[in-house]
C-alpha cells in the first residue's frame, strides 16, 4: 500500500470520484442521514465493521466515510459481467474474498493496509439479513488480532423494506458511526471466539441504539447529524 491508503494498482482519482457518486446517487430515492461521522478516526488503522440488509449500504458508507474505505467484498462481484465488474473494483481499491473457503490472501492484503495506517470495512455477518448482526464470522477479530486496528461500528436502517410493507416515498436511511474501540483478541481459537463475540455485541448494539432513536420518532440525533 502507498500512502494513498489504497491497495496497490489501485487509482485514487477515480476511488475519490466514486465516493462523490455514492455519496450522491441515492439522494433522489432516500433521505439520508450521517450521525457522529466525526467518530472515526482521521489518521491510523481502522477497522470498520457493519450491520448488512442490502446493497446499497456498502455503497453509503462508502461515500460517507470521511477516509478512503477498502472493503472486503465478495467474490461473486467480482465475476459479474465478464469480470469487468472485478477490474473496476480492483481500480476502485477494493478486495475479493471467497465465502466459505479458507482462502486468507484477502484477508493478509487486508492486513498490510491497516499495518500501513488503512482503514478497511468488512460485515461481519457474512451475507445479507435482518441486520440485527444475531451472527459473525470470525474475520473482523483475526484482522483486529493480526494489526492493532481500533475497530468502529456502523449502524445502517432504512434501506431495507420493512416485511409485509408497501414501497415506500423517499424513505429515511441513517447511517451512525459507534464509539471506535481498542479490542486485545487472544491466541488461540477460544480467543479468536471471544473476540468475535464483542464485535458481535458492540455492533449490535450500535444497531439498537439506531433502532431506538428512530422508534422515537424525532427525538435529539444520537449525536451530530447531517441530512441528505
Amino acid at each position: 500500500m502507498s500512502d494513498t491508503g489504497l491497495p496497490a494498482g489501485a487509482s485514487p482519482l477515480l476511488h475519490d470520484v466514486a465516493r462523490v457518486i455514492a455519496r450522491h446517487l441515492y439522494r433522489p430515492a432516500y433521505r439520508i442521514r450521517v450521525h457522529h461521522a466525526d467518530r472515526v478516526p482521521p489518521s491510523g488503522p481502522v477497522l470498520l465493521v457493519a450491520n448488512h440488509m442490502s446493497l446499497i449500504e456498502p455503497q453509503l458508507i462508502f461515500g460517507f466515510v470521511p477516509r478512503r474505505p477498502v472493503f472486503l467484498v465478495k467474490q461473486e462481484l467480482f465475476d459479474t459481467l465478464g469480470g469487468v465488474t472485478g477490474v473496476l473494483l480492483r481500480k476502485l481499491g477494493q478486495l475479493p474474498v471467497r465465502r466459505g473457503e479458507p482462502d486468507r490472501t484477502p484477508l493478509l492484503d487486508a492486513v498490510r493496509l491497516l499495518r500501513s495506517g488503512g482503514l478497511v470495512a468488512v460485515f461481519p455477518e457474512g451475507t445479507r439479513g435482518s441486520g440485527n448482526v444475531e451472527k459473525a464470522e470470525h474475520g473482523a477479530a483475526w484482522l483486529v488480532r493480526a494489526s492493532g486496528a481500533r475497530v468502529v461500528p456502523v449502524a445502517a436502517r432504512g434501506t431495507a423494506r420493512p416485511p409485509g410493507g408497501r414501497r415506500r416515498f423517499r424513505p429515511t436511511v441513517d447511517l451512525l458511526f459507534g464509539e471506535p474501540f481498542t479490542l486485545d483478541v487472544p491466541r488461540g481459537r477460544d480467543g479468536l471466539r471471544s473476540g468475535t463475540e464483542t464485535v458481535r455485541t458492540r455492533l449490535a448494539a450500535t444497531v439498537a441504539e439506531l433502532d431506538e432513536w428512530r422508534a422515537g420518532a424525532g427525538g435529539a440525533a444520537p449525536g451530530r447529524s447531517e441530512a441528505r
